[in-house]
């Protein structure tokens, strides 16, 4: 996938969140994605299980375009990109 997205010049940020957790966790989101860029994906990775279900919640509610990528009891891994 990371092949795919720079050859149509995407470029992928990564916010690693695995040391952190809510509301900490889902604020750095809340900054990173307010600034992220048309051209920009950003890989969130993320621990705990109610962090998790707020940082999806946020973003599906405030139009943002998720792939999730790994989904266990361990962590979560997702894309984002603005949506249109």
């Amino acid at each position: 996938m990371d092949n795919h997205c720079h050859a149509i010049g995407m470029e992928i940020l990564t916010l690693d969140l695995m040391a952190h957790r809510c509301p900490l966790a889902l604020l750095i989101v809340k900054r990173k994605c307010r600034d992220l860029l048309s051209t920009q994906k950003l890989d969130i990775k993320v621990l705990a299980d109610g962090t998790k279900m707020d940082i999806i919640r946020y973003l599906k509610n405030n139009g943002f375009i998720l792939d999730i990528q790994a989904e266990n009891t361990y962590q979560l891994v997702i894309f984002v990109k603005k949506g249109l």
